[in-house]
This record gives structure tokens, C-alpha cells and sequence, in this order.
């Protein structure tokens, strides 16, 4: 009787095709209500020798049905594995497809070498909104509304009130506003002018710089703008000028060799061998009194660029408008 048992369980588990049928059989053999279980249950009603003798059979049968289900069981999943494979077959023989990486924009590539190089000199980043109040565009940056430095900038106005950002610079009166010095920072961003052709667009990018601090000097100004300039572009010549800007004083303009004809004088910097990449200045006074800074306690200068310029000399780029067309081909050289 017993054996017959064996083989019937020999004949059911040799029919069996999947892993959730191995599971079933095991629990109607060796589970916790199974027939292995209720047959030993009911050996207390037979004599000692048979109790002996049917508790050692079904004790080897459990055994035997717990490794022959293992067996099964490692059978079915190496079934099923092979199936798989075969499912998902790849023919390695085929020609592979080509796969095109994109690549950084050649602004966001001059604008996070710019990043990457002030933060070396422990410069932190700031940010602020594009649409911005007048106030701390133009009056907050000494330029009232009757000041005639306004019109060196062609502003978009939203309403009387209320502007495109010119420049970054209004980000550096908010961080004023909120933060006593010692400030060190950058304001990387987008800025917009009504003016477009070869070399303006109506939106690009800046960056402005601030540091304020007691005692704060031009040479300190220098030092940083230099250091930045050959960073960028290497050992080249670079001159300061003389110049205006209502949010500082006094004021500069900085100029680097031309890199098209090493400073011989070409069309690119119209015969002189300069191009001007960088405005800078000692912070007005009004400025801090619009921060609400203590007369006369801090010093401190500020500067100015144009991403798409310093882009443009840096790889040789003759149309800013090339950054903005999206033409596949110009992009693929970087």
C-alpha cells in the first residue's frame, strides 16, 4: 500500500509543467494537511511493530519527496530560463546601430568653466527672477527713472513697474538686502534687451560678480579679474580702462589681446588688437545705502559679462546668432 503510494506520487510529479503545480503536489504530500502528515497522525492506532516499521517508511518517503521535489523544482526553473533565452533570442550577427550622444551647449560650456573658476577663487552662486521690479533693476542700482542711463539699455517693460531683467545685477541688491557682508558671489542667468543682428540677441546670458567686505580695494578687483581672464583664455594681454556705470565708482572696462590676430589688428577688433570682454567698478556708495549698509563701514567692487561674448571669442564664433538656430551641424563641433 505504502508503495503504491511512492509511485503514485513518481507518476503525478512526472506530469507535472510548472512551478506553481511542483508547489500544489508538495502541499498535498508534505504540507501541514498533507497525506504524509495525516498517515503519520494515525500510526498511534496500530501496534508498536507496525508503528515502527510505517513510521520509518514514511519517514524515508518524506525524505524522498522533499529531494525529489528540490530536483524537479531546480528542473522547471532551468526550463523556464532556457525558454526565456530562446524567447528573447538576439541575433549578435546583425550590423550594431549607430548611437548619437548630445553634448553641452557651447554657452553652458563657457558658462560653467566661468562657474567652475570664481568658486575656485571662493565665490559662491546667487539667483534671482527674470521678471523684475524696476526698482531693483534700475533705482536700487542708482539709476532713477529720469537718470539717462537708462537709455544705454533697451528694456523690454512688462508694465511700468515691472521689467525684463537688463542685467543680473538686481540679484546682487537682493542678496544685499537679506546678507551682511563679507559677500563673495556670481549671478549666472538670462537677461533681455530689445536688440538683434549679428552680435546682440534679445535674450542671453550674464554674469555678474559682487564682493564686499571692510577694506575691499581696486586691486582686489584686478586680481580677481585677471586670474578669471587667463583662466579662461590662457596667456594673454589684458588692459584696463577708464569708464561709466551708474553702480559703481570709479569705473572700468577690461580688454584682452585679441585672440583672432594675436593683437595685430583685424576686422574682428576693428585694427586697435583689443576686445572688450569685462565691465567692473568699485561699488557706488548709494548702492550700499539702498542695501541699507552703514555709511562708509564697507567697501566693495562688482563686475560684468556676456556669456555669449566671451563664448564667441573663445571658440571663434563670427554670428551670436548661430548659438540660438539650432543648426545640428554648427552644434556636432562641440
Amino acid at each position: 500500500m505504502q508503495e503504491n503510494l511512492k509511485q503514485v506520487f513518481l507518476n503525478e510529479i512526472n506530469s507535472i509543467n510548472s512551478l506553481q503545480e511542483l508547489i500544489n503536489l508538495k502541499a498535498k504530500y508534505i504540507g501541514k494537511k498533507g497525506i504524509i502528515k495525516e498517515k503519520l497522525k494515525n500510526l498511534a492506532d496500530l501496534s508498536l511493530e507496525e508503528r515502527r516499521l510505517q513510521g520509518k517508511f514514511l519517514n524515508e518517503l518524506k525524505d524522498f519527496i522533499e529531494e525529489t521535489i528540490k530536483n524537479k523544482e531546480e528542473e522547471l526553473k532551468q526550463k523556464e530560463i532556457l525558454e526565456s533565452i530562446k524567447k528573447d533570442f538576439i541575433d549578435i550577427t546583425l550590423p550594431g546601430k549607430n548611437f548619437y550622444f548630445g553634448g553641452s551647449h557651447p554657452v553652458n560650456k563657457t558658462l560653467l568653466e566661468i562657474i567652475d573658476i570664481f568658486r575656485e577663487l571662493g565665490f559662491t552662486v546667487e539667483e534671482g527672477p527674470e521678471v523684475e521690479l524696476d526698482y531693483y533693476n534700475f533705482e536700487a542700482l542708482n539709476i532713477p527713472k529720469d537718470h539717462p542711463a537708462r537709455d544705454m539699455q533697451d528694456t523690454f517693460y512688462i508694465s511700468e513697474d515691472v521689467v525684463l531683467r537688463t542685467h543680473t545685477s538686481p540679484v546682487q541688491v537682493r542678496v544685499m538686502e537679506k546678507k551682511k557682508p563679507p559677500l563673495r558671489f556670481i549671478s549666472p542667468g538670462k537677461v533681455y534687451r530689445c536688440d538683434s543682428d549679428i552680435s546682440h540677441t534679445p535674450m542671453f546670458h550674464q554674469v555678474e560678480g559682487l564682493m564686499v567686505d571692510e577694506d575691499v580695494s581696486f586691486s582686489h578687483l584686478k586680481g580677481v579679474l585677471v586670474y578669471f581672464l587667463k583662466r579662461l583664455f590662457g596667456d594673454i594681454p589684458i588692459r584696463f580702462r577708464p569708464s561709466f556705470f551708474p553702480f559703481t565708482e570709479p569705473s572700468t572696462e577690461i580688454d584682452i589681446g585679441c585672440i583672432i590676430c594675436n593683437s595685430k589688428g583685424c576686422r574682428v577688433c576693428k585694427g586697435t588688437g583689443w576686445l572688450e570682454v569685462l565691465g567692473a567698478g568699485m561699488v557706488h556708495p548709494n548702492v550700499f545705502k539702498f542695501a541699507g549698509y552703514e555709511e562708509g563701514k564697507y567697501t566693495g567692487f562688482a563686475f560684468g559679462m556676456g556669456v555669449e561674448r566671451l563664448t564667441m571669442l573663445k571658440y571663434r564664433i563670427d554670428d551670436i546668432r548661430l548659438f540660438f538656430e539650432n543648426d545640428i551641424r554648427f552644434l556636432r563641433q562641440f
